[in-house]
């Protein structure tokens, strides 16, 4: 074998390896999904149990699997007001293609429009790891150095449409029946009620778990990371987001902006001048 052959193998073998995997294997007439043959997975597990495998590498126990799904089923949509849900209909009746409405959208659920549930885990995990330390009154110290670093709005908790968020309950209530059923530890719907009463205390008002604090309590329970909490997050509201889109496109209006044409805007620049 010549230097050359030996070379040309090494770069073979460097380019093969300049993508590398552990969580699909292909190869002609073959699809693995960490290890499941694709053919085994179709017909045999949900979506939401897909997506589990897809980011942890097992599947799920049918009680994980079921709190999992819950939480995907409750933060798909949240009206037309949302701006991701509105910028996804504007879009389209500028013109574009789902795609293109579904990206639009999307791009802008960042840290003030679709951050809180990730922000909320964070809360939570710093709450977890001064009780481990032994820190007196940790979640308070929490909330104080949360709010120290980002400013006063606690993320999770308190909403501007609703009193009470429906969804947080339900959710709650099914955390509770899985830490029953010994399928979490329940340390997190502790944490997070924990919160609720820390906050009750410096407001002297209930301000109750929103559904982003709720989520955050059962991706805290099932063991993801707070940046999987967005990317779950986004996958959730991006059905409510292909929902609204193709709702739009139906109507088939021409370039819908955020108000009605009789509605004006205010102007707050100066008063109309005078060519000198």
């Amino acid at each position: 074998m010549t230097t050359q052959t030996v070379q040309g193998d090494d770069r073979i073998d460097q380019a093969s390896r300049w993508w590398s995997t552990g969580i699909i294997d292909i190869e002609p007439g073959k699809i693995g999904i960490r290890g499941y043959p694709i053919q085994d997975l179709i017909g045999n597990i949900g979506f939401a149990q897909m997506i589990w495998l897809m980011l942890r590498g097992t599947l799920p126990s049918e009680p994980q699997a079921r709190l999992f799904e819950a939480a995907l089923v409750s933060a798909v949509d949240h009206g037309p007001h949302a701006p991701s849900i509105a910028i996804s209909r504007m879009a389209i009746s500028c013109g574009v293609g789902l795609n293109g409405a579904m990206g639009s959208a999307v791009n802008v659920l960042g840290d003030i429009h679709g951050g809180a549930g990730q922000q909320c885990m964070d809360l939570y995990l710093d709450c977890r790891a001064r009780e481990a330390q032994g820190a007196p009154d940790p979640i308070q110290q929490a909330l104080d150095a949360y709010r120290h670093e980002h400013g006063r709005i606690v993320p999770g908790f308190g909403h501007r449409f609703h009193p009470r968020d429906p969804r947080a309950a339900r959710l709650l209530g099914m955390v509770d029946e899985a830490v029953a059923a010994g399928v979490v530890s329940g340390e997190f719907a502790r944490i997070g009620r924990g919160v609720e009463i820390v906050l009750e205390k410096e407001k002297g008002r209930h301000i109750p778990m929103n559904i982003d604090g709720a989520t955050a309590v059962i991706y805290s329970e099932l063991g993801f990371a707070p940046e999987l909490g967005r990317g779950i997050f986004l996958l959730s509201r991006s059905v409510g987001i292909l929902a609204h889109a193709w709702e739009q496109m139906q109507e088939g209006r021409r370039i819908k902006g955020p108000m009605p044409p009789s509605i004006p805007y205010a102007y707050t620049g100066p008063k109309t001048g005078t060519v000198k």
